[in-house]
């Protein structure tokens, strides 16, 4: 478009980016250290802190360093953590059991946190595969994922969970049926305050790979393809969140993140739900690379990928850099 003289732009979208307080005055989707969910792994070990090599800058964490990160969630303003277990070997088996004991690594950890800051939300993975020796998310039967049979085991292992404290309880396991179920079971044992985030929409990515080895699973039988989704599919989506949101969900959340914006939009706008997503292992991973390699900027990286979620319409970010990004957030 031209001025009036025909040789001047009448509109000129340049003067909105002139100075920086015109930008911040402008712009339309802001971070903040409020909208992360800081990513953690948790071993039972004695070391405080194992490093994880393919996630550099990212450490599995002890039961009172565990605690100690929740103290300083609460100073950096992050809301909520999402505890991922790292089980030793030897208490794998194909059932999962490990899972359900109550005295066991995820129910310390959520203990030990909400008792140095219960002022900060502390979410937890349902699934199976963090215990399994098959690596699957579920009770193998034969080489199929029987999926009544592991929701049973997955109402078990949230009600556990919810006991010793946990505020999110978050199925990742994509089983049909499991938010009912986990919502019945909440329910009938009287935590009826308990959220349930769905991972409605995980999806069967490569963008995995440095997760498992963060929580050591270091054999997978077969793949996951029976049970999570197709990268190519998006009405899909929207079919598993309407059935979530049927069944009690109170958030949804998009697994992988950044390779699925599309999807979070298309929730969002669906559901009107919370809507998050996980920034996985692999995100985080090439991002530590690229900066090693001296091709990427790494605060910019991370922020210009934390603003395309918001962007996308996500009310929060389950991240590794959440810790860091509160950092480079404080004002």
């Amino acid at each position: 478009m031209v001025g009036f003289d025909g040789r001047h732009p009448l509109h000129r979208p340049r003067r909105m980016r002139q100075a920086p307080w015109i930008r911040d005055l402008v712009r339309e989707a802001v971070v903040t250290p409020a909208d992360l969910v800081w990513a953690m792994v948790v071993h039972a070990g004695p070391q405080p802190r194992i490093p994880v090599a393919a996630m550099p800058g990212a450490d599995r964490l002890a039961v009172e360093a565990a605690a100690e990160a929740a103290v300083a969630a609460r100073a950096m303003g992050i809301p909520m953590i999402a505890v991922f277990p790292n089980v030793d070997g030897s208490l794998k088996d194909p059932e999962g059991s490990e899972a359900l004991n109550p005295d066991g690594l995820v129910p310390r950890v959520v203990r030990a946190m909400k008792k140095a800051a219960p002022e900060v939300g502390v979410m937890v993975d349902v699934a199976l595969d963090p215990f399994t020796d098959h690596g699957h998310d579920g009770v193998m039967i034969g080489d199929r994922i029987a999926n009544d049979e592991t929701v049973e085991r997955l109402c078990r292992q949230a009600l556990l969970l919810a006991e010793a404290g946990a505020d999110v309880i978050a199925p990742s396991d994509m089983m049909d049926g499991r938010i009912g179920a986990i919502r019945g079971a909440l329910e009938g044992a009287g935590h009826r305050d308990a959220l349930i985030l769905s991972y409605a929409a995980k999806y069967a990515s490569a963008f995995y790979g440095p997760y498992r080895e963060a929580i050591g699973v270091t054999t997978l039988r077969g793949d996951k393809k029976t049970y999570q989704m197709d990268p190519a599919n998006g009405a899909e989506a929207l079919r598993e969140g309407a059935l979530d949101v049927a069944e009690g969900a109170d958030m949804l959340l998009v697994k992988p993140g950044l390779p699925y914006l599309d999807i979070v939009r298309r929730l969002k706008d669906a559901f009107g739900l919370p809507t998050l997503a996980f920034q996985v292992s692999g995100e985080y991973a090439m991002i530590k690379a690229a900066v090693a390699n001296g091709w990427l900027d790494e605060n910019r990286a991370i922020l210009e990928t934390l603003t395309s979620f918001k962007r996308a319409g996500c009310d929060g970010v389950v991240t590794y850099f959440a810790p860091k990004a509160a950092e480079l957030l404080r004002p």
